[in-house]
């Protein structure tokens, strides 16, 4: 069969005696619309650029896109991405590139069932789909008509809810929300830590603010790399947020990957007026990278906007961890 946009169309219409190709969901407990809303979250995505390669995470952005419909709709089980994120893979337009030791989940006939947004990120490491539909779906026409197939398929009495759903960017809501209060102090009656989706989201708000304030530069060391979407700095907190559910914009700092992980493991820290105090103790061998200890005593690269500056009781709480730690 061609695969041009009549053989999509039927892909993404429900499974019937007549349509053989559409959708297959669950109904044992009434219609399942989770990779409907999947598939409208994946396409609002590439519609907004923020999917421009055939490459698709489970990113904040998904995640967050995903959420926004499914209470959009009103549905009242609680939303589960896991769950169509995996099972798209035996419609056939879905497939999956696996991590490192977990080339299974490739395989369209695996028995093996991994739908927890945590053990798909361990075993994913993206998904894509067939070349010809991200092609129809890069192209407005196509993709317009796809759209509509979904829409009259599965939520033909929902039409307003999701043409006001398709006009609001979820995630970047949530992240110009958090900005213009500076962030959040969470009480820990509202942190589930067992839901994993709503963590992603969360952490994946936190550092793109404080990425983007400092420049989507490291403090540490001034490393900026972008390619398309993705950038090599990392939005720390300051105060680890396991502690102190802690997600002010002050209580963060941006760090390229290794200054990241140097820094939370105390192998530097700053002093009061933002200048960096290395460890004694570290035994470096950095023939192409400056090494740590050359940044003793130089100051953060700091926002322009002082009220995002790293907060003095957080920097005090760091540093004082780490003249403990090398006691």
């Amino acid at each position: 069969m061609i695969k041009d946009i009549n053989y999509y169309r039927l892909k993404f219409s429900p499974r019937s005696k007549f349509n053989k190709e559409g959708l297959n969901v669950s109904r044992s407990a009434g219609v399942a619309p989770n990779k409907p809303i999947l598939l409208l979250s994946v396409i609002e995505l590439i519609e907004r650029s923020h999917i421009t390669d055939n490459r698709i995470y489970l990113s904040p952005e998904l995640i967050a896109t995903f959420f926004k419909f499914w209470h959009e709709l009103e549905i009242e089980r609680k939303p589960d991405i896991g769950m169509p994120f995996f099972h798209l893979k035996r419609d056939g337009f879905w497939h999956f590139k696996s991590n490192l030791g977990h080339e299974y989940i490739e395989s369209s006939q695996s028995k093996v069932r991994v739908r927890t947004v945590s053990g798909l990120r361990q075993a994913v490491e993206y998904a894509y789909l067939d070349p010809e539909l991200f092609f129809l779906l890069k192209n407005p026409t196509s993709r317009n008509e796809l759209i509509l197939v979904l829409i009259d398929s599965w939520f033909s009495d929902k039409t307003q809810q999701l043409e006001r759903s398709l006009s609001m960017d979820a995630f970047a809501n949530i992240s110009d929300e958090l900005l213009t209060e500076g962030g959040r102090v969470y009480q820990r009656e509202e942190i589930d830590t067992s839901d994993t989706q709503t963590a992603i989201v969360r952490d994946g708000a936190f550092r793109r603010i404080v990425t983007s304030v400092y420049g989507h530069r490291c403090a540490f060391c001034g490393l900026q790399i972008l390619n398309n979407q993705e950038n090599i700095v990392d939005g720390a907190h300051i105060k680890p947020f396991s502690k102190f559910y802690d997600d002010r914009i002050n209580n963060g700092l941006s760090l390229c990957k290794n200054h990241h992980w140097a820094f939370d493991r105390f192998w530097f820290t700053i002093n009061d007026d933002y200048t960096i105090l290395v460890s004694d103790n570290l035994h470096e061998d950095s023939p192409h990278a400056t090494p740590m200890k050359t940044f003793h005593g130089q100051r953060l690269l700091l926002p322009n906007n002082s009220s995002h500056h790293p907060r003095l009781d957080a920097i005090a709480w760091h540093r004082q961890t780490f003249l403990e730690k090398i006691a």
